[in-house]
């Protein structure tokens, strides 16, 4: 196998971070002891209790944040500062009121180089890609509606088209499917499923939802209670590609509830901790 297809898209090595010099010089971590490795191309989620990092574990993978101890490299090079070859989406859309949803959805090649400088030359043709892209989520015909003539799960559609308007080689998704009724839920997974298995760019999926987890991931790793690292690293075998029936076998709930048992431990055991004296956490 060549070398480069056995270096990690994303590589964490013992990776810790304190916000500020004064939690650091207090060891008070918000995630510790993280190592990660990840493949080229693969799906993965993490899930755990409120609290447990995993928006900081994103913060860090972007480049937002910069760890206290140990490094972490994406694409083969170590994070500096914040990465253009990813893109975001979050519980929120955040569309811009003002623009239409192909507007809203070209935003990012407006900022991002080498976009940026050719924008205005090109302009025509990245309208047709943003279009293309719109249609492929089902929003075909409300290109040049505005964010207000959108319902929930279309202005998320259009987020995730922004997201990855300028072909990033990262996905990272921060609940993005959160505050959406359960069908429009699992159709927003399916066009995940169905953009992810096309262009096979990396995702990292933080959910609260165990189902979402299992059906879209190659493997999902539950965080712990704060400080957050990873405790379990579950693999999730269930053949692709995989349709919304899945989640009605024997196989894919006894995943769920298995992950389900994990998180219930680690509530459990934070609650029985927080009653008790300190104690040095086990490495």
């Amino acid at each position: 196998m060549a070398v480069a297809e056995t270096t990690p898209f994303v590589d964490f090595q013992d990776v810790w971070l304190a916000y500020n010099e004064e939690l650091l010089r207090a060891n008070h971590f918000a995630v510790e002891a993280i190592d990660l490795k990840v493949a080229r191309g693969e799906f993965i989620a993490i899930v755990g209790p409120s609290g447990c990092g995993k928006s900081t574990f994103m913060k860090l993978t972007t480049g937002l944040k910069m760890p206290s101890m140990g490094k972490i490299r994406i694409d083969g090079q170590p994070v500096t500062g914040p990465l253009k070859i990813s893109g975001m989406a979050f519980q929120a859309p955040s569309l811009l009121p003002w623009r239409t949803t192909v507007d809203n959805v070209l935003l990012p090649l407006e900022i991002v180089e080498p976009y940026r400088s050719n924008f205005k030359s090109k302009r025509k043709e990245y309208e047709e890609r943003a279009r293309r892209l719109l249609q492929k989520v089902g929003l075909g015909g409300y290109e040049d509606k505005f964010p207000w003539q959108l319902s929930g799960g279309m202005q998320q559609r259009a987020s995730i088209c922004r997201a990855l308007i300028h072909e990033p080689k990262m996905l990272l998704l921060d609940e993005p499917f959160g505050a959406l009724d359960a069908f429009t839920r699992e159709e927003l997974w399916c066009i995940l499923r169905d953009l992810w298995t096309e262009q096979q760019f990396n995702v990292i999926l933080v959910t609260h939802d165990l189902r979402e987890s299992v059906f879209l991931a190659d493997t999902v790793y539950v965080m712990s209670k704060s400080p957050g690292r990873f405790v379990v690293k579950r693999e999730i075998e269930l053949p692709r590609p995989r349709e919304l029936e899945v989640t009605y076998t024997k196989e894919f709930t006894d995943i769920v509830l298995e992950l389900r048992g994990h998180i219930g431990a680690i509530r459990s055991n934070a609650a029985t901790a927080s009653t008790a004296a300190p104690a040095v956490l086990p490495q």
